[in-house]
């Protein structure tokens, strides 16, 4: 009997570990096609400019639209998957931005893409928080680490081979296959989620904070259209600057709104859980910092040293291929040395990779490139793996969906945020210098600042306590 019964116990938890990893790569397709999504056409803006009869310049809308909408919608997706059941949100989400895909590629006008891309990016805004919701609802915190390796590894990829993919794309088929790739993985994802997401209890309905919705949109996309304008030099300065001022303006009124309002939109005394607010503090800088990484490495490797766009895709892309290492590798690490010590020790590293590429000479022998950026790939991917569930560890289950809502747009924003600071400390440089072009001390000036930035995430890991998440990672409590 005892024997009957260990067997059946083995057969359950091996049950369960199956459905955890299907469920996980659920989530993964739609965080793989979200994030591709928001990389991939940036080398295929010439082709479609030219295959659409339009000004190159004007070209950029395609992405400043996605971008938009996916952060004006992420704030509502964790209070509409409560409302409406997380399985029907998800599987409409990614219909939506299936549906969008192949508008997108039946475009034959830039008016025509730019709006089906407002509508991927609401089919997005959806699907990342909904899918991080649906997995952190139904994993046992024990496999929650596990099950976010899976889910986390292709959307670190995804951004890195997002320009090499479209690239190929476009240089060996069409621009169209950007948004015809799509379209087999949404349908499979659809089906996966249909069969694998069992009926949930859903929360009491909350009455929907409708002013703090028009608030927060207002704030997040002001800042981000305004940001893209006043970066990519789409518009009058004046302008850019005035929706930036507008979309601050606009996060100050929701700050006072949300003290006042008794159910938010974003619930920001979710800040006031120590493991979530510092994981959310630290991530900031971080994800500034990395998030800065795919910018300017591909165009410090094209304007200074002379490398195609396929050439510095492939050096970029090294750090993707490193990630997959860390799927394998970060329970027993985080097991073994506990969160705290791991978010401090892999800022520093990584701000140690980022000053080294800001170091980077055309002396240097290639597969020296190579190895650099596949060692902080490692140390990138582990810090966001653990940054991905330690600020969920102490979170309710009944708060679970505002802290997804909240956690997905602090996370968009905070990597929008490191290409647009990028971007402008390498105009501080040149403009300091006196300079027409970007040289390699203004790339070694953007590095070595967003070093400064991964640094201030170690300090204020510091603030974790010695057993923050010891009940996800197994660690012993100390």
């Amino acid at each position: 009997m005892i024997d009957t019964a260990t067997t059946n116990a083995a057969a359950g938890a091996a049950a369960s570990e199956r459905r955890m990893r299907l469920l996980a790569l659920m989530v993964a397709t739609a965080f793989f096609m979200e994030q591709l999504d928001s990389t991939v056409l940036v080398t295929a803006l010439p082709d479609i400019a030219q295959s659409l009869g339009a000004d190159p310049l004007r070209a950029n809308l395609t992405l400043t639209a996605y971008l938009v909408s996916l952060t004006a919608f992420l704030p509502i997706s964790g209070r509409v998957a409560d409302r409406f059941g997380m399985r029907n949100v998800f599987c409409v989400a990614i219909a939506i931005f299936t549906i969008a895909s192949l508008l997108c590629s039946l475009a034959t006008s830039l008016g025509e893409l730019v709006a089906a891309r407002f509508l991927q990016g609401i089919g997005a805004a959806m699907m990342s928080p909904v899918g991080r919701l649906l997995l952190l609802r139904s994993v046992p915190k024990a496999q929650l680490v596990s099950a976010m390796a899976w889910v986390l590894t292709p959307t670190m990829i995804a951004p890195i081979a997002g320009p090499l993919v479209g690239g190929f794309l476009t240089t060996y088929a069409s621009w169209r296959w950007i948004f015809y790739i799509n379209l087999p993985i949404g349908v499979l994802g659809i089906a996966m989620a249909w069969w694998l997401v069992r009926d949930e209890v859903r929360p009491a309905p909350r009455p929907f904070d409708w002013f703090g919705a028009l608030l927060c949109g207002s704030a997040l996309s002001g800042t981000v259209i305004g940001l893209e304008l006043l970066v990519h030099g789409l518009g009058p300065k004046p302008l850019a600057l005035f929706l930036i001022a507008t979309g601050l303006g606009a996060a100050i009124g929701y700050y006072f709104h949300a003290r006042k309002h008794h159910t938010p939109l974003v619930d920001l005394t979710l800040l006031r859980i120590p493991t979530f607010a510092i994981a959310t503090w630290s991530g900031i800088f971080f994800r500034i910092a990395i998030g800065a990484f795919p910018f300017l490495l591909p165009l410090m490797l094209q304007l200074g040293f002379g490398m195609s766009a396929f050439e510095s895709g492939l050096v970029t892309f090294a750090g993707g291929i490193s990630a997959l290492a860390v799927k394998l590798t970060t329970i027993p690490i985080l097991r073994r040395f506990g969160y705290r010590n791991i978010m401090i020790v892999n800022s520093i590293a990584c701000a140690a990779f980022l000053a080294i590429c800001a170091a980077f000479r055309p002396a240097w022998p290639i597969p020296a490139f190579y190895a650099v950026v596949l060692l902080g790939g490692f140390v990138r991917s582990l810090q966001f793996n653990a940054l991905g569930t330690i600020a969920f560890a102490d979170v309710s289950s009944n708060r679970m969906s505002d802290a997804t809502s909240l956690h997905s747009v602090v996370q968009q924003f905070s990597a929008m945020l490191g290409i647009s600071f990028a971007a402008a400390l390498l105009a501080l440089s040149m403009n300091a210098r006196g300079a027409n072009s970007a040289s390699l001390v203004d790339f070694s000036v953007g590095f070595l600042s967003m070093a400064v930035l991964a640094m201030i995430s170690a300090v204020l890991s510091l603030r974790f306590s010695r057993d923050a998440g010891s009940e996800l990672s197994g660690a012993r409590r100390r």
